[in-house]
This record gives structure tokens, sequence and C-alpha cells, in this order.
């Protein structure tokens, strides 16, 4: 089933164009990849990046939007990401970045694509336990700006996963949240203040 990739905001996509336009912005990156690319590069793939900033054994807090994220693809396959923030003028260019996540967010993509049903894909953060997964959210009709996780959804943890969290293995979110809120709630020492 095709993923509905949720349009980007137009001043989000622009910015990026306009950086991977730029030769200062490309050399001046921390991407290798990217400054060594033979041929043409795109920015696709815009995906809006959650993040979950408290896991309580009541459920999940709303995440907030606080980023786009493009994946650079050169040829078949991505070298890098472009990732845009909000600014109080709107959607501004942020950085390129590359690293395991870039390869791990396009084959967890690809892994999605082959699923019987249709998601909106996203990406959610959560801090707390140093964990990015690809969210696969069941509401097709929304702007991908806002939400949290719905039991239903999918939950895909992206390479590096966390230790005891098989990456690219995806999950329920009623089942792999309360694996997450056991990791994220601290445990007190026997003595310790309540």
């Amino acid at each position: 089933m095709p993923l509905h990739v949720p349009p980007a905001p137009a001043p989000a996509l622009r910015s990026v164009l306009t950086a991977l336009g730029s030769p200062t912005a490309v050399r001046e990156a921390r991407t290798p990849a990217l400054r060594t690319a033979q041929g043409p590069v795109t920015a696709e793939l815009p995906l809006p990046v959650h993040v979950l900033d408290r896991l309580t054994p009541e459920g999940v807090s709303e995440t907030r939007l606080a980023a786009w994220r493009f994946l650079i693809r050169c040829g078949d396959h991505a070298v890098a990401a472009a990732e845009t923030m909000l600014t109080p003028d709107g959607w501004a260019f942020s950085h390129f970045f590359e690293g395991p996540y870039v390869a791990s967010t396009e084959r967890a993509l690809r892994q999605a694509e082959s699923m019987p049903q249709p998601y909106q894909p996203r990406l959610l953060s959560m801090p707390s336990l140093y964990m990015l997964t690809l969210w696969l959210h069941g509401d097709l009709s929304s702007d991908g700006a806002g939400g949290h996780p719905a039991a239903t959804d999918l939950l895909v943890p992206l390479a590096p996963a966390p230790p005891g969290i098989a990456a690219h293995r995806p999950h329920r979110v009623a089942e792999l949240l309360p694996v997450l809120t056991h990791r994220a709630t601290p445990v007190r020492l026997m003595g310790s203040p309540a």
C-alpha cells in the first residue's frame, strides 16, 4: 500500500531547496556524503518530526511538532537529510546531516510501503530514551502537524535502537508504549525519599 506522505509547509520546502542550491551551505555542512555526491540531489519524503517529551503510566502526552525532515537523495538512495525548524517568521532551514538514522529511515519507509494497510509516515523522537521511530499514523486525513500516537498506530524503532528494543520491527503503540514507559520511569533506590 502506498504511504500517504503529508505535504510539508511550502516555506520549509523552499528553505531546503534554497540551501541545496547554495554551494556555501552544502560545502559548510558536516555531511561528506552530500558534499561529494555525484549528480543531482533532490529533497524528498518530507516527514514531520514529533517529539514525545513525557511517557507516563497514565498514557502518552501530546506530541509537539519540532521539525520537518527531508531525505536528500542522489541516485537511488538517500545520502543525507535536511531539517527545518519553526522560527517566529515561519519554517526555515536548520541543517544538513548524515548518519545511521538516514539509512534507517529509508529502510523503514520501504518496509512500511509493503504493508497491507495505508499509513501516514511521521518521525517520533523520544529524547528520554534516546530513541527515534518511524510513526505510522492511521489517520490519513491529518495534516501531519498535530496529534498523538493512537493505540492502533505502528511505531518502527530506527537503528540504532536502545538496548533490548529491536530496530525495524513494527509494534502497535498499545504494545510498545508500556515497555517504553517502564524504561523511562526512574527507579527509586531503597531508602530514598518518595
